[in-house]
């Protein structure tokens, strides 16, 4: 079974606002005199307000396949931690100390076994002067440390990875949501040339489409897999599928044609939509990623591996790669170049494509003609 290790996300930037937006350019909790305070929040309207946040704990594939058969021997986890997820909502202004305590209106918590752990959502409604973020933020923390508690006695390795507001809503601010607000914030800095420095083209490519599903990186390289080199490519393509709103696994893989089908298969068994591999597709004795690949799709796409090669155009090495895309499934399985630059190429062409692709593996409609007038 292959070990696919989560991709922790930075954490979104979220530069200063313009005025008027009712956010602040100070740390409102602390005073003039640098002292921390409890915001006095009286002059503000009661609105409806509501947050969503989003963890993940991270679990062995051996503890996955038990969660997801209901079979530990403590109990039943998931239910558990749902139950603690709410408990922990209630009890924020106990554990966060200038928190105000608000009056929750309704508290959802759904906890669901994924590929390669638990992933935990809150979602948390208050009519308050204040927003509700650190309740949904508690909720899914309290639950995510249920989770470890239950399986560490199979697990000790599981572990919380990311935890962070996915979308929150009232108040002076409006609604905020994740994608759209990072999207903002670096579109921003190209803009201007400051702040994080990204180049055009990876703004471009983090602010692709949403594809907020599970996707597998499988970096194929001797070296890497042996650890006499760092992986330089799989982390950047899993930035990309990060900024796309995907939840990323990776994996690296040695130069052999079973490990390679062996880690894509395990990648579609386990829910990936998006199974993608960086090197091993140039001409070498020892680079079979292609031709391992081609046998286990049910639908090759001849069309998008030469866009992914043409993208490429204007490198030497992009003449000898050979790429391969198609379906297993309900999986798009796509080969890559072992370069940061051959999976920016790529990504920038998968992100023309792959939220329409995804739709039509989910059985959507095509578009009608009346509908493209």
């Amino acid at each position: 079974m292959t070990q696919f290790r989560e991709v922790r996300a930075r954490a979104p930037h979220d530069p200063v606002a313009p005025a008027g937006d009712g956010r602040s350019d100070h740390l409102t909790h602390l005073d003039t005199a640098g002292h921390a305070r409890m915001v006095d929040v009286s002059a503000k309207p009661v609105t409806q307000r509501a947050a969503v946040a989003v963890g993940r704990v991270v679990c062995a594939p051996a503890t996955v396949e038990v969660l997801r058969r209901g079979e530990l021997a403590k109990g039943d986890a998931l239910a558990v931690a749902r139950i603690a997820g709410i408990a922990g909502a209630k009890r924020t202004p106990d554990l966060v100390p200038l928190c105000h305590p608000v009056a929750i209106t309704g508290v959802e918590v759904s906890v669901e076994v994924v590929v390669d752990g638990v992933e935990i959502r809150a979602q948390v409604r208050t009519a308050e002067r204040t927003g509700i973020e650190m309740e949904a933020l508690t909720a899914v923390t309290v639950a995510a440390l249920t989770v470890v508690d239950m399986v560490k006695a199979v697990d000790r390795a599981a572990h919380i990875g990311r935890v962070w507001v996915e979308r929150k809503e009232g108040g002076a601010s409006g609604t905020w949501e994740r994608g759209k607000q990072v999207a903002a914030d670096e579109a921003q800095d190209l803009g201007t040339g400051t702040g994080t420095g990204v180049s055009a083209s990876a703004g471009r490519e983090v602010q692709g489409p949403r594809a907020e599903v599970q996707a597998v990186v499988v970096t194929v390289s001797d070296r890497c897999s042996a650890g006499e080199r760092d992986d330089v490519s799989g982390p950047v393509l899993a930035e990309i599928l990060t900024g796309w709103g995907a939840q990323v696994s990776r994996a690296v893989v040695a130069d052999d044609a079973e490990a390679i089908a062996e880690a894509v298969r395990d990648a579609v068994d386990c829910g990936a939509r998006l199974v993608l591999t960086t090197g091993g597709t140039g001409v070498t004795s020892r680079d079979v990623t292609p031709e391992t690949v081609r046998p286990l799709l049910d639908k090759e796409l001849p069309a998008l591996a030469q866009a992914v090669r043409d993208a490429g155009r204007g490198t030497p090495g992009a003449l000898l790669s050979r790429c391969v895309a198609g379906i297993v499934g309900r999986s798009l399985v796509v080969t890559l170049p072992g370069s940061p630059g051959g999976v920016r190429d790529g990504a920038r062409v998968l992100a023309e494509v792959v939220e329409h692709l995804l739709d039509q593996l989910g059985d959507g409609d095509h578009p009608s003609a009346r509908s493209t007038r």
